[in-house]
């Protein structure tokens, strides 16, 4: 590695204060910072700690991790804390090693977790089982930075004997464990908290937020392609600098092209809240509470930071890694590299005929239970409405916008769990997509079921995808790898991904990234109706309706 100096208004965020400097880099380390003055000089550009990203879900992105950095870096993103529940969900212990293995082909820094929930309940079909010694295996290993979010909450409060071991095991190699607690409070939060679970990155009031805070809980804002807290909770920043961190959890392709964390750092400022709280945040509380060796401008720490012109935009003029610049004004300087593939597909194609919902089956006392999805939010409401009925058999109510919704398993040959939906809003055709958390299974939302069929088919025709069937047109966007990322180019992946958009939105959805939401129908850890594989789940009571 090279050695040379850089100049700017150096970023002290534990003293507060820029001041114009050199930064000495040797072998990939800052050896010595020289204080040049005492006031900003204006004419210089700001050097700060790389972003880190506190949770993150590489797979959502749908690029695998060397593909993740390149798009990353341009935003100043120069680590992440990642869980690879995702692909551990399809593969196993596989999918963890294949994340790991992949994200060691660039010069980026990833820091993954034991994923706890695997499958994430007993109420759908997952891949693989990744147990209690299985995870004291992973925790073992030097990679392995954090027990990863602890969603089965009810577990945890109830102790129940495999959660608790996996917890112990953290506690045991001296790691932290995440949280995933929505709406949790009260008597059942303080539990959940003293089991020894420091974060929670699922708070969608101010309120909530909060409560865990003044219990000693660490507050991750979020703001991904679907999910979006940040106005509900950006205000407690100010408040609370040492005890919040900035995270995506899932982002888009397209979404991605556009900023990451410094997207965040801008708005935080256009709401007033003060630069050293932003950067405490974004830079420092990640790496003090998940002992990461990323490096936040210090004398013998890794040279990673970012070079910016002000503190208003936040668009960066570089970003360097161990003293490597890996983007320069808007372009990556990380190359492709050749990805391999993961997979586990066992399902056939699908007909029609399966579709089909007779009456008596998907009624409650002469109501249809109907899913409302939410734009921006993973949590759905729970309605009862008159169905729209023909021969005998349940059809989409389109006055209504009432549409059918179906999950198939994927990995094996079943009869497809069926229910219906409000608020996508297609006006014809389908969408269908492989990436269902948590077990990810297909899921497709559509007007017509010989649309639906073959936006599903199309997904199992490719092992993976997303894909989009009009009255005139189809599109699939191949996601080969654990049916969940592409193996492709990132940036090509992000051109197919915006297309594939467009298309559902101009079919009639009004939904901000109606993919994403698709992909989080299936997620029963979030109240309130969702659609596994094996039927209709009320989450609030933590069984089926049907």
């Amino acid at each position: 590695m090279s050695s040379f100096t850089i100049n700017g208004n150096i970023a002290d965020i534990p003293g507060k204060k820029f001041y114009p400097g050199t930064i000495n880099i040797e072998g990939g380390r800052i050896t010595a910072i020289k204080k040049n003055a005492d006031n900003i000089d204006k004419s210089l550009p700001y050097i700060l700690p790389g972003f880190i990203d506190s949770h993150v879900h590489i797979e959502s992105s749908m690029l695998v991790p060397s593909e993740f950095a390149r798009l990353a870096v341009v935003h100043g993103t120069v680590a992440t804390v990642s869980d690879p529940h995702e692909i551990a969900n399809v593969c196993g212990i596989q999918g963890v090693e294949y994340m790991i293995r992949n994200a060691g082909n660039v010069n980026f820094k990833f820091y993954f977790g034991a994923p706890s929930c695997v499958p994430a309940t007993t109420f759908e079909t997952a891949g693989d089982i990744i147990n209690s010694p299985d995870i004291r295996d992973l925790l073992k290993r030097k990679e392995i930075k954090y027990l990863s979010e602890m969603m089965n909450f009810p577990g945890v409060i109830n102790n129940d004997p495999e959660v608790m071991e996996k917890i112990a095991a953290a506690h045991e190699f001296s790691k932290p464990v995440d949280g995933h607690a929505p709406g949790l409070r009260g008597n059942a939060l303080e539990k959940y908290i003293s089991a020894g679970i420091s974060t929670d990155h699922e708070c969608f009031t101010k309120e909530e937020a909060l409560e865990k805070l003044n219990r000693g809980m660490k507050v991750i804002i979020r703001e991904g392609s679907a999910a979006k807290n940040f106005e509900a909770l950006i205000s407690l920043l100010n408040d609370y600098p040492e005890m919040i961190m900035f995270c995506s959890d899932d982002k888009h392709p397209d979404s991605l092209v556009q900023g990451h964390i410094n997207v965040l750092c801008k708005r935080a400022v256009q709401k007033g809240i003060d630069i050293f709280n932003i950067l405490q945040a974004t830079c420092i509380n990640p790496v003090d509470h998940y002992s990461l060796e990323t490096g936040i401008l210090r004398e013998g720490d890794a040279a990673d930071f970012i070079v910016l012109d002000d503190l208003n935009n936040f668009i960066i003029k570089k970003t360097f890694i161990n003293g490597i610049c890996v983007a320069e004004n808007g372009q990556t300087n990380i190359g492709s590299s050749e990805n391999k593939i993961i997979n586990r597909f066992g399902c056939d194609k699908i007909s029609p005929q399966a579709l089909e919902c007779k009456t008596e089956e998907y009624l409650i006392s002469n109501n249809l239970p109907v899913i409302e999805a939410l734009d921006g939010q993973l949590i759905t409401n729970k309605l009862f409405v008159e169905p729209k009925i023909v021969n005998g058999t349940i059809i989409p109510d389109m006055r209504n916008d009432i549409l059918k919704i179906v999950v198939v398993n994927r990995y094996k040959n079943v009869q497809p769990a069926i229910s219906f939906i409000k608020n996508f809003g297609l006006k014809e055709g389908a969408i269908a997509s492989s990436v269902a958390h948590d077990s990810h299974n297909i899921i497709a939302v559509g007007a017509d079921d010989i649309s639906i069929t073959e936006a599903i088919n199309l997904v199992i025709d490719k092992k993976g995808g997303v894909s989009c069937v009009s009255s005139s047109s189809k599109k699939i966007l191949a996601l080969p790898v654990g049916g969940l990322m592409s193996n492709e180019d990132g940036y090509k992946v992000a051109d197919a991904y915006t297309e594939i958009d467009k298309m559902a939105k101009s079919m009639g959805s009004s939904l901000s990234a109606p993919f994403m939401t698709l992909s989080f129908m299936a997620l029963l850890v979030i109240p309130s109706l969702k659609l596994s594989d094996k039927g209709l789940f009320d989450g609030q009571s933590f069984s089926f309706v049907y």
